[in-house]
């Protein structure tokens, strides 16, 4: 028994047990420097995915990035964050497995952001535009109250500025804690995208993984141009419901970008390293 001893809630083995304190150091040093592919399983050097802007490099694997992320992927330094400061006040009161007040607390903890979205106001290339950019880890980037009304004020500042509005879309759908006032949300900002092409102002949607639920179901299909990193999962219900509601496999790929772009509901797949010049050249062509 002498071989195993428990000391400060740690396992060592008994001769040369002094000798695991330099193990311990080295898994705690290495520890966060590398990440497992979860398209190729294969293990990566963080440095290296971030350097190329969280694509794996081995399979091109698009890892989920934040809102922030985005804007600065997007947009020239310098540019301006706008429309923030508004947070849920819990319309229903509501609470499952924990209060959502406190689903919210967290979040915003967690994140730094006040809810789900971030609205900036920029340079993309030779072109001013305005951006919402989603967050997914902030409730599953789920849209309620705050949400969207954050959009629907970056479209209304896109059409009376006259500046394109692009919105990158990153969303498990309506936030069901705010029940039927998330919902209400989808015609919100479906009004004013109508108000805006009437007003004959460009609307690129930026979907990526995931874009699901009432966001695909209202403003991620609406765009003038609506394209799609490599690999994200866009729909309305996930292909778990609608395999267990249909009773059939479906095909491989199905609700994919590039499946989706075969059937017609895209209009392209785009590299994240070439979205940004992608997006120029789409707006040199849409240009007010």
């Amino acid at each position: 028994m002498s071989w195993f001893k428990r000391e400060n809630g740690e396992y060592e083995s008994g001769p040369g047990a002094e000798g695991s304190t330099d193990g311990a150091e080295k898994s705690v040093r290495t520890e966060g420097l590398w990440i497992k592919c979860l398209g190729c399983r294969q293990t990566i050097f963080k440095a290296d995915l971030e350097a190329n802007l969280n694509v794996c490099p081995k399979c091109r694997h698009h890892f989920r990035i934040g809102a922030r992320q985005r804007l600065d992927l997007l947009l020239e330094p310098g540019y301006e964050l706008v429309d923030g400061g508004l947070r849920s006040t819990d319309p229903l009161n509501f609470t499952d497995v924990k209060p959502y007040k406190q689903r919210l607390r967290k979040a915003q903890d967690e994140t730094g952001l006040d809810d789900a979205i971030l609205n900036a106001v920029g340079q993309l290339g030779p072109h001013s535009v305005v951006i919402s950019a989603m967050e997914y880890s902030f409730i599953g980037g789920s849209m309620g109250a705050v949400v969207g009304e954050t959009i629907a004020r970056a479209v209304d500042r896109a059409r009376l500025d006259r500046k394109p509005l692009i919105i990158v879309a990153a969303s498990g759908g309506a936030r069901m804690m705010e029940g039927v006032v998330s919902l209400m949300q989808m015609a919100k900002i479906s009004t004013a995208l109508a108000q805006l092409d009437d007003a004959r102002v460009p609307y690129i949607c930026v979907l990526t993984d995931p874009t699901t639920g009432g966001v695909t179901a209202s403003f991620a299909m609406l765009g003038d141009l609506n394209i799609a990193e490599p690999g994200a999962l866009i729909g309305f219900a996930g292909p778990r419901v609608i395999e267990q509601t249909i009773r059939q496999k479906l095909p491989e790929g199905f609700q994919r970008s590039e499946f989706l772009l075969e059937k017609g509901f895209l209009d392209a797949v785009v590299h994240r390293r070439d979205l940004k010049d992608y997006l120029i050249r789409a707006l040199d062509f849409l240009k007010v």
